[in-house]
């Protein structure tokens, strides 16, 4: 997303035990908040780093990225005829501290999902949508997934891109 902004940057892992931050809030509002912020800090250094994180619900239950085909098959099974609420959340740090935030939240309304449509999908979408949140990557066959989406395309690609280009723009960090 940030390339094709033409935002300048450095990708750099970040240093941060996100099991630990999940055993100790239950929010996804606040689990993405906190993540985006550690991400960022963890970078250190006196650049501003940019940090995010996305976090699924369905009925309730968090869920992390699969850690299997049969994991996100089962993981499609119990969003099927669901709303699930895709939350993701950006923090912009300075210097180790967080300078600015913003999270959104969109809801994804799954339609009804038969067995032979998910095995199909998997086929045609794994290991991809392993490394998502959601097993679903919206720009390819994920979007076969729902019967209405409600929310910031952004937010749903893992990153509320509008929202951050504009706390760029306020730091001078882009051209206004």
């Amino acid at each position: 997303m940030l390339d094709a902004a033409g935002v300048t940057y450095e990708a750099v892992k970040p240093e941060v035990d996100e099991d630990a931050v999940k055993a100790r809030l239950t929010d996804a509002t606040d689990i993405a908040a906190e993540l985006a912020d550690a991400k960022a800090c963890s970078v250190g250094g006196g650049d501003w780093v940019i940090g995010s994180d996305s976090v699924v619900s369905c009925g309730g239950r968090l869920f992390d990225k699969p850690r299997s085909r049969d994991e996100a098959a089962d993981h499609l099974r119990l969003f099927s005829g669901k709303t699930m609420l895709l939350t993701s959340a950006v923090a912009v740090v300075l210097g180790g501290k967080v300078d600015w935030r913003h999270v959104e939240t969109a809801r994804l309304e799954v339609r009804e999902l038969s067995n032979p449509f998910i095995s199909n999908y998997l086929d045609a979408e794994w290991p991809d949508v392993g490394y998502t949140v959601g097993v679903f990557r919206l720009e390819a066959r994920g979007v076969q997934l729902f019967s209405s989406i409600h929310g910031d395309h952004f937010t749903i690609l893992g990153m509320p891109l509008i929202p951050l280009l504009g706390a760029l723009r306020e730091r001078a960090l882009l051209l206004a």
